[in-house]
């Protein structure tokens, strides 16, 4: 096929760093965040050197502008997978130095822009967010489809950073709206229709719990808002809008950035207000309506994060607040509610479900993580959780009932049933760029080195941080690995 490049590109600068021209067609795109808040010139002064051995097609400098430095008919070497490189369009995104590594509205906005400008060039009508390695590696896009892969899952890195990785349904479904397709990216209100309020509660506990960790908003409060709005997800305005906080069109301090709301689907329907003396009167009013629920919960935590009252925001202390009394009133106290029993209500139904067993909390290494026991087919796959627990006993026994589940600890390690751990053992690795570490996790120094292919003999195992199936020591003893990325013979 014939390839082109952004017209949205205002600086040029071709690396060396090059695998010549792709041997697949395009069909993913993978942002990047580049861990730090650079130019869009000096995005392409990182991989101008060829002792680099890294690159990128695009780069998205704070300000927004846009820089080419692979052209995109060649493989960039940027993902840690030649596989990926060679489908992917690869975009750097200047960001934040430090996790969750955050870009500004200028950078998201612009690599919204280009998205749809490389999606719309390459004859595709959608860009699908799957949000499981794999599934999308395993997925097979049709003529008109593009579909969003990650960094992390072809090495032991964060990118692109939990701040974008919690937006890319977002991503998707703003640049498939511009494209005017469909994307079925993302959880549907529809799957909470025939669970049980219990069922209901588990399943969209993940999600609150990774929205806080991006937002600051505890989860608890807003699952009780999801539960208190929604009627656990089966209301009306959910099934037919995944819209699970009543979220109107037009709404007091309609300005906030970050909006996942496509700005023009709408749902119409009969709503109650209460009036200052107790009274109720019935309006008709446009609801938002959303791709998924995922877009619902972001486009909240944003509204709740960014809308003003005057100069001040309305919600200011909400961000942070760990006592969810308080934090319910500061959402009352906004104007979010007008119901008078608003504040109570939403404590009752975190106290009847225990709802604070999602809200993130710090570990002694300030690592963000939830205490709790959790049962689940696998950590990546937060939607197949059976439940979550402070006993492991019960965790324990939860996993018993529900052959193929695991109970994972508040790291993300999987503790029952018991891992073999018997060595030595020999694993194969099936990449070439597993790094090779100095300790067991992620927090230890990277030696230098990688595996490359092949067969390994393990003499050792250590849970830690970066690998949910804990890190094996070399044979060799060049140091340690990840046994995600490693398979047992």
């Amino acid at each position: 096929m014939g390839y082109t490049n952004s017209p949205l590109v205002v600086h040029t600068k071709l690396s060396p760093n090059h695998s010549g021209q792709r041997t697949h067609s395009i069909d993913r795109i993978t942002p990047h965040c580049v861990v730090g808040q650079l130019s869009a010139e000096s995005i392409c002064g990182c991989f101008t050197s060829t002792s680099r051995q890294a690159s990128c097609n695009y780069g998205i400098g704070t300000d927004g502008r846009v820089s080419l430095c692979v052209k995109e008919k060649n493989r960039s070497w940027c993902s840690s997978s030649n596989a990926n490189d060679q489908r992917a369009v690869t975009i750097e995104c200047a960001s934040d130095m430090n996790e969750p590594y955050a870009m500004n509205s200028a950078v998201y906005d612009s690599l919204v822009k280009l998205c749809i400008d490389i999606c719309k060039r390459n004859g595709k009508k959608k860009l699908l967010w799957l949000g499981d390695k794999n599934k999308t590696l395993n997925y097979a896009p049709a003529a008109d489809e593009m579909v969003l892969t990650v960094h992390r899952w072809f090495a032991n890195k964060s990118c692109p950073g939990n701040w974008l990785y919690a937006r890319l349904g977002d991503l998707a479904a703003r640049v498939t709206a511009a494209l005017g397709g469909s994307s079925s990216s993302g959880m549907q209100a529809s799957s909470l229709k025939n669970l049980s309020e219990a069922e209901a509660v588990a399943k969209i506990g993940p999600l609150f719990t990774a929205n806080q960790k991006t937002t600051g908003i505890l989860a608890c409060v807003s699952m009780a808002q999801f539960i208190l709005e929604s009627g656990y997800g089966k209301s009306e305005l959910a099934q037919n809008a995944n819209n699970c906080f009543g979220m109107k069109t037009s709404l007091s301090g309609n300005s906030w950035s970050g909006s996942s709301w496509d700005g023009k689907s709408v749902y119409p329907k009969k709503t109650q207000e209460q009036n200052t003396d107790g009274s109720y009167v019935t309006i008709t009013a446009d609801f938002r309506k959303y791709a998924c629920v995922e877009d619902s919960i972001a486009d909240h935590a944003a509204y709740l994060l960014g809308a003003m009252s005057g100069s001040r925001k309305r919600y200011e202390g909400l961000a942070g607040c760990t006592d969810y009394k308080k934090a319910a009133q500061i959402i009352k106290d906004g104007g979010y509610a007008t119901s008078h029993t608003y504040v109570q209500n939403l404590c009752n139904i975190i106290e009847r479900w225990n709802l604070t067993q999602y809200d993130a909390v710090k570990d002694s290494e300030s690592t963000t993580i939830s205490g709790w026991y959790r049962v689940r087919k696998s950590w990546q796959n937060a939607a197949s959780q059976k439940g979550a627990f402070h006993d492991l006993t019960y965790a324990k026994q939860c996993a018993d009932k529900n052959p193929g589940y695991y109970v994972f600890d508040p790291a993300g390690k999987a503790v029952y049933p018991e891992p073999k751990s018997s060595v030595p053992y020999t694993v194969r690795v099936s990449i070439k760029d597993l790094n090779i570490r100095k300790g067991p996790g992620t927090n230890y120094g990277k030696t230098g080195y990688y595996t490359g292919k092949g067969v390994f003999t393990i003499v050792a195992e250590s849970a830690g941080a970066g690998s949910a199936k804990g890190w094996g020591k070399l044979k060799s003893g060049a140091g340690w690995i990840a046994l995600d990325f490693a398979a047992r013979i």
